[in-house]
């Protein structure tokens, strides 16, 4: 009975703080202390959980296009700021601008999205604050 006892505690433990230890912070993943402006055409979106993103045709220096895949927050923390899906959708092939923080890992065109600015000129915040550089 006893060791029954303690491998119930154990599962319940294990179960139970598995999706915290899931869960991570933006400065995990992306440079928050390397952050910069994009401006592109929007080419899509991905309205997904844990975290959505979307996908912008940026020029570099040279003139080169290069696609960019932007992480924003989760879809219900969007929608609970009144950014939707549709925010989005209706400015698919427009021009965006976006203040996002590189990949620490190094990966290429990826960044999380901070604030995003839509054709029409309304400003939305998509992810955390990064900085003011």
């Amino acid at each position: 009975m006893k060791i029954h006892t303690i491998l119930s505690v154990v599962a319940l433990v294990a179960v139970t703080t598995a999706p915290a230890l899931a869960h991570h912070s933006v400065s995990s993943e992306f440079d928050t202390k390397n952050c910069r402006d994009f401006t592109g055409t929007l080419t899509s979106v991905s309205w997904q959980n844990p975290h959505m993103h979307f996908m912008a045709d940026i020029k570099d220096a040279t003139g080169k296009v290069e696609a960019w895949q932007f992480q924003g927050y989760s879809t219900l923390t969007m929608t609970r700021a009144g950014t939707s899906r549709q925010d989005f959708l209706d400015n698919v092939g427009k021009e965006i601008s976006v203040r996002g923080c590189l990949a620490r890992s190094g990966t290429e065109h990826k960044a999380a999205a901070g604030t995003l600015k839509l054709a029409d000129g309304r400003l939305r915040q998509v992810g955390q604050l990064q900085d003011n550089n």
